[in-house]
């Protein structure tokens, strides 16, 4: 944690998503949503599994119909992370989805029809220990809250959640969690503060509709860094419209900004002037590709000539330092060598590196 950045965490009941805990003092685990057809089982376990490789703690999958739900229990053979069904409105889809074997809904109890619908639902829920996220969003707020409040605002999102959280507590059920999402930063930020001074449950932060890498990627971390540094949330899901392997990355680079969590390689990179004498974008971009996949805690430096170079590579496990013939290396903070001047060369020496630091901690470890 950075000193003096992040506030204490605040305190939240945890629950449990198959093997992961949210809430309490557990980490602050990632999620993202698959964007195939449910019912293509081999186009949806692929996809899964691809976000499990970038570190997802956990996926949620669309379920719209009866085969979507379905193909859960096939999912659950193919993949081994944790699955979430989304689901709006029909109770049996929420019915099949858990006897298939989910590991949590994403359900809002007021819309799926009558008392008893929403007992069954809850019921078979407590049987199989499933948590029910309420997520509320700014854009599909109820009529009446709408006319109440006059438009989509904080007040009236944090309405919504506690209407639907007295509805679960009314049948006793206290297996929780809660989003209140809006495509507006302010909006988000403000509605989580005033729920997150009203419940214990643990919150899901996420901007909607974030848009594309660039757009998304920054919403995203100003609103969701925003809570977090004020203690705020237990689970997050960046919202992107491009590949949801990217929302794994960004949530991950979140948790590192603010020293939340430091699984895989954090990059110290510089944007590169006349003093440059490597390709230090070119560089970065190729191990940013291939260095998605490792767990290993790493921090590299990849700085393009020795104004800043050698302070930032002392700092680093492995750093590099563009030079006039070739490039010093260092690793812990010590220079150890040069690497030839070529750009697939720096690739392949940091990339042996990365692994041999790897290697030195696992006979630490023995």
């Amino acid at each position: 944690m950075i000193s003096g950045l992040v506030q204490p965490r605040r305190t939240s009941r945890p629950v449990r998503v198959g093997s992961i805990v949210i809430g309490g003092d557990a980490p602050i685990s990632v999620q993202s949503m698959t964007n195939t057809d449910t019912r293509d089982i081999a186009a949806t376990s692929t996809q899964i599994n691809a976000l499990a490789k970038a570190g997802a703690d956990l996926v949620r999958i669309s379920c719209p119909d009866q085969p979507s739900a379905e193909a859960i229990a096939t999912l659950k053979q193919l993949t081994t992370v944790p699955l979430i069904a989304d689901i709006h409105f029909d109770h049996k889809i929420a019915l099949t989805a858990i006897h298939q074997g989910i590991d949590g809904l994403r359900i809002n109890p007021g819309n799926i029809g009558t008392r008893e619908r929403i007992t069954q639902v809850v019921q078979a829920a407590r049987e199989r220990q499933i948590p029910i996220r309420i997520g509320v969003n700014a854009g599909s707020l109820e009529r009446d809250i709408l006319a109440q409040y006059g438009e989509p605002c904080p007040e009236a999102m944090v309405a919504s959640a506690l209407r639907h959280i007295r509805i679960l507590q009314d049948l006793d059920y206290h297996e929780i969690k809660i989003s209140l999402k809006a495509s507006r930063v302010d909006m988000m930020v403000a509605a989580y503060r005033l729920l997150a001074a009203e419940v214990d449950y643990p919150l899901h932060l996420g901007v909607t509709e974030a848009g594309g890498l660039v757009t998304g990627s920054v919403k995203s971390a100003i609103g969701i860094g925003l809570l977090l540094a004020q203690g705020i949330g237990d689970t997050l899901r960046v919202s992107l419209s491009t590949d949801p392997v990217e929302e794994v990355r960004v949530g991950f680079e979140i948790l590192k900004a603010l020293g939340l969590r430091s699984r895989g390689v954090n990059i110290i990179s510089c944007p590169t002037c006349a003093r440059q004498q490597m390709d230090v974008i070119g560089i970065v971009s190729a191990l940013e590709q291939q260095l998605g996949s490792i767990d290993e805690p790493m921090t590299i430096s990849i700085i393009g000539c020795v104004v800043n170079g050698p302070g930032e590579a002392k700092e680093c496990d492995i750093g590099l330092v563009g030079g006039e013939g070739g490039h010093l290396l260092y690793r812990h903070g010590q220079p150890v060598g040069k690497t030839g001047p070529g750009r697939e060369q720096v690739i392949d020496t940091v990339l042996q590196e990365i692994t041999s630091v790897i290697h030195e901690r696992k006979l630490l470890k023995q």
